[in-house]
């Protein structure tokens, strides 16, 4: 190893180092956020069906099959960030992102170019989906590698913390595409724009990510693990990942259903205005900002476990009940009161459980481990969440039926962390599996 890579000149744990790193997930975030706020559009633009559900259908079954490729890119480049290092896969996945990315920004529609839009689109998602796969866990275990002792849950917040930015800003461009296209320009080609605007913002961030520097806990790690090593340490954990999985699935669940869907669930369900639903969602996405860190933070004081069951406990008695009181009456008002409660349920058990998450993989295998457990959560329950909730209301002629997704997802995890934390000597194993401290 050369010196300079082993030496670095400074302790890379301040605010500088946290922009750098979370810069990236940002804009893997942004996109996917469009992807669903533009699904409308998008499904005129490459799926032409004999519906507007077929066509929707259709869109958001493109939009999950990203998140099929999570798994694979969790265990292919979460091995190459094991053995190689966190900064050098950090700036892979950047780069595999952005091809994604451009694909769905310059793909021409059906229209004009026949099968082959829908063939080239779902290529960019896959590719995006590859990317995704390892981007959060790289994310997430370099920010718990270089946070200092006892606020390992406030730094690694801001993996979250980033894409709530990214929702954000995309509501904003979105709202301010509305105001001032009409809606027929926005379908046609208006939607387009903040995609180009993510492409534009790719190389500058490409350069700031650069200047990340490696953090002491790799450096310091006695063995790199070959990418064979990498798969029997996943298979040897099993037990482990799946509990991670299962803790995971609250988190993907709740996150696509209140930003992903709102835009879709408010125009299509409940027959709001685009801004209104645009401006619901920003109000998300800074609810969300909020709650992540402090209750990361707090998690740091007083435990994951207490946050965790608290959530998990009060997503499973009230998601149904208030997704049932805001369809009986819609409004902008009540929709609004609906997401930021649900906002304070995502955001707190978000805050305490990814940090619990970087904590109770082994450190030998922490970034592929958690990497698939997040995907494998993500490709089979939060991915498909605007698919599964437009298909429930199709079937069910339910409008609240996505609160019964939501129910049985913190159902799932409310289990999980009862077993986490319930566990004999589980206290042990997850101290025993923590970052160096300080590293």
């Amino acid at each position: 190893m050369h010196s300079s890579t082993a030496a670095p000149r400074a302790r890379p744990s301040g605010l500088g180092a946290v922009v750098r790193v979370t810069s990236g997930n940002f804009i893997e975030m942004f996109d996917f956020f469009l992807f669903g706020f533009y699904a409308t559009a998008i499904a005129k633009a490459f799926f032409p069906a004999s519906s507007e559900y077929a066509s929707l259908m259709l869109t958001f079954a493109t939009f999950g099959a990203g998140f099929l490729m999570r798994p694979l890119g969790a265990v292919v480049l979460g091995a190459y960030v094991d053995r190689m290092g966190r900064r050098k896969g950090l700036l892979l996945t950047l780069a595999i992102m952005a091809v994604g990315t451009a694909l769905v920004a310059f793909v021409p529609g059906y229209e004009t170019i026949g099968l082959l839009a829908p063939a080239l689109v779902l290529i960019g998602r896959l590719l995006q989906g590859l990317s995704a796969g390892v981007e959060l866990g790289g994310v997430s275990v370099y920010l718990a590698e270089i946070a200092p002792p006892g606020r390992r849950g406030f730094y690694v917040s801001w993996q979250s913390g980033s894409q709530q930015l990214a929702i954000v800003v995309s509501a904003l461009l979105g709202y301010g595409l509305n105001q001032w296209l009409d809606k027929a320009t926005v379908d046609a080609w208006g939607w387009r724009i903040p995609f180009f605007v993510g492409c534009l913002i790719i190389p500058a961030i490409f350069v700031i990510r650069r200047s990340l520097q490696e953090t002491e806990a790799f450096l310091k790690s006695p063995h790199r693990p070959s990418f064979g090593e990498v798969l029997r340490g996943l298979v040897q954990h099993r037990r482990t990942v799946l509990l991670g999985t299962l803790l995971v699935v609250m988190t993907t669940v709740s996150f696509y259903l209140i930003t992903v869907y709102t835009p879709t669930f408010g125009k299509s369900v409940l027959k709001l205005s685009t801004a209104d639903s645009l401006m619901v969602t920003l109000a998300v996405g800074l609810s969300n900002l909020f709650w992540l860190p402090v209750m990361g933070g707090l998690s740091d004081r007083i435990g994951r476990a207490p946050i965790m069951i608290t959530t998990t406990l009060l997503a499973v008695l009230s998601a149904y009940p208030a997704m049932s009181w805001l369809v009986d009456a819609p409004s902008v008002q009540r929709m609004l009161v609906v997401e930021l409660w649900l906002s304070f349920l995502y955001g707190s058990y978000n805050g305490a459980t990814i940090v619990a998450l970087t904590e109770l993989i082994p450190s030998h295998i922490r970034t592929s481990g958690f990497s698939f457990a997040y995907s494998l959560a993500t490709a089979l329950f939060g991915g498909f969440t605007p698919l599964l909730s437009t298909w429930l209301i199709e079937t069910t002629g339910n409008r609240a039926a996505p609160g019964l997704w939501m129910t049985l997802a913190a159902a799932l995890s409310l289990c999980a962390t009862l077993w986490a934390y319930g566990r004999r000597g589980s206290t042990r194993e997850l101290a025993a599996a923590q970052p160096a401290a300080g590293a």
